[in-house]
This record gives C-alpha cells, structure tokens and sequence, in this order.
C-alpha cells in the first residue's frame, strides 16, 4: 500500500512538472493578438468642452509573448491621447488620426509589447464653447393652510436663478431648472425650507453655481372685515337727473389680522359708470372697486347693482 502511494505522488508529481514547463514553453512563444486599452484625452482646448463621450476603447493588435499578453490584459493600463492639434471636420466635429501618435502609444505600452495595427484610424471628438447663463428656478410648491390662515406676500425663492456653466449645445437648450417638490400641511407660522436643484440627464455634466435655494413664505391669520363706503358716478350728462336707491355699498374684504387696522372707509374708492348702462340699456348701475390697499387679500361690493331712477 505505501509503495502504491509512493508511486501515485511521484506521477502526479511528474504531470504538474510536465504542466509546467509546457506552460513555460507556450507562454515563452510569440503571440499576435488584440487588446482592448481603455483611454484618457489629454490638453483639450481650454475654450472647449466635450458635448458628447467619444470612444473610450482603443483595440490594438499587439505581438509580444504570452507571458506579456496575459500581464498586459490584466493591467490595462489606460493610454494618453493627445488632443490638442485637432482638425475641424465640420462646426462642432473635431478629429486626430491616431497615426501620428503610434510611437507615444508605443512607449505606453509594456516593454516587448510590439504594436502592429490600431483597428480605429481616426478618433472624433465632439467639442463646444465653454458658456455660461443664468436660468431661472421653478418651484414645486404644494402648500395646504390651516383655517384662517394664509399667505402675506408673495412666496419667495432666494436665489430664484443661478449661473449654469457647460458645453453651448447643452446650455441653449435650458430656459429654467425645476426644484424638487416641497409639500406642506396644515400651515399656521411662516416657513424657510432648503430645496435641491433637480438636475437630470441633459443637465449633469453641466457645472451649477448652486445645489440648493430656499423657499419662504410669511404666514398669518386673516380676518374679514366690512365697511360701508359711499360711491360717485361718473360720465353722468348734465341734463340727467339721477336718484340712486342708495348712496354707499357694503365693502367686504379679508385681511391679515396684524394689517386690520389700517384699514379704513378712506382706504376704498368705489366709481359706477352712468355711460356703461345707458350704453347696455341697464336700468341699474354697477359698483367697481377702483382703488383699495395692496395688503388685502380679496374684497367683494355688496349689492354688485344699484337700481336708480331718472327724475325728467
């Protein structure tokens, strides 16, 4: 039984020398094949900026042992291109023939590591201006208040636009920049909340003076409020005579409650136009609203037709 496995070890142990210089041999031998080397582009003009990937592969077939093959593949070491002397194919086409940087390549490569065809002659490159704009910011604003309370002003954005920079063919194509949503509930106190720029696809390689903007809003409890406040009317003839069945109207209006007391029968001026009846054969006048303080919310005249009689 030893001497069984003696014997057994002492063939195995033949095989893995056998393996290996058979290995050794092949791998010592000269092999054409292609490899694939990924690729950086060096000294693009300062002014320009890629407006789309150009390739990032180069296939070249290379002769070099199988030792220097396999090492070759395993590395991958990535290969420098130069692109600053660039020829214009057309407006925005760029190209290089890749014959004119064989021997950069070739030191680039590992020693005894021959190039004999590059499958890709010429490399295009995709190139604009370097612009800047500024666009503006559009919110995405859902706000639900609570009863009785409501905004004061206007709902700020700050800052509402901003300075996007990046290849002109991507940059004219942008008129504004959507914010992500902000939902808020039951509101009763001012807020101040940061939201994101939202950038997709079209947009991501561009460079953004800022991430983020806030949006805020003064929050207050309204009240409402009536006065009665006399009328005038206007482009009434000489030769008539007119009675209205009453002289002021009922002035209805919602207010932040902070604003109420500013409010006062001089704070309205209230106009019916004779012209507009007797030109629409109404027998009546129509109250409007022609000046009223900036701070109120809505307003409403109470009765919107006033009955008059004409005494011949």
């Amino acid at each position: 039984m030893k001497k069984s496995n003696k014997i057994s070890k002492t063939f195995i142990g033949f095989l893995i020398a056998s393996f290996l210089i058979w290995l050794l041999i092949t791998f010592s031998k000269e092999y054409t094949t292609v490899i694939k080397y990924t690729v950086d582009y060096n000294n693009i003009p300062q002014n320009k900026l890629l407006q789309e990937a150009p390739i990032k592969e180069l296939d070249i077939t290379v002769k070099a042992s199988g030792f220097k093959i396999v090492s070759s593949k395993f590395k991958n070491k990535k290969i420098q291109l130069e692109a600053s002397n660039l020829k214009r194919s057309n407006n925005s086409k760029f190209y290089f023939l890749i014959k004119n940087q064989i021997l950069k390549i070739q030191k680039q490569l590992a020693s005894e590591v021959e190039i004999q065809e590059i499958a890709q002659d010429t490399i295009y490159l995709s190139l604009g201006l370097l612009k800047s704009k500024k666009v503006a910011l559009k919110p995405d604003l859902e706000v639900n208040y609570h009863i009785g309370y409501d905004l004061l002003n206007e709902i700020k954005i700050k800052p509402d636009s901003i300075i996007i920079s990046g290849p002109e063919s991507q940059i004219d194509k942008i008129n504004h920049l959507n914010l992500s949503k902000l939902i808020l509930s039951d509101v009763k106190t001012s807020f101040n909340e940061e939201v994101l720029i939202l950038k997709n696809k079209k947009v991501n390689s561009l460079k953004f003076s800022s991430l983020k903007t806030t949006i805020s809003g003064e929050v207050e409890k309204f009240t409402e409020g009536n006065l009665k406040i006399d009328f005038i009317t206007k482009n009434l003839p000489k030769n008539v005579n007119l009675t209205t069945l009453t002289e002021n109207v009922e002035v209805v209006f919602v207010v932040a409650l902070s604003n109420f007391a500013k409010v006062s029968e001089a704070s309205f001026k209230i106009e019916c136009d004779y012209s507009i009846s007797e030109k629409n054969s109404l027998g009546y006048l129509i109250p409007k609203i022609i000046t009223k303080p900036d701070f109120i919310k809505s307003v409403k005249i109470i009765p919107t037709k006033i009955d008059f009689l004409i005494q011949k």
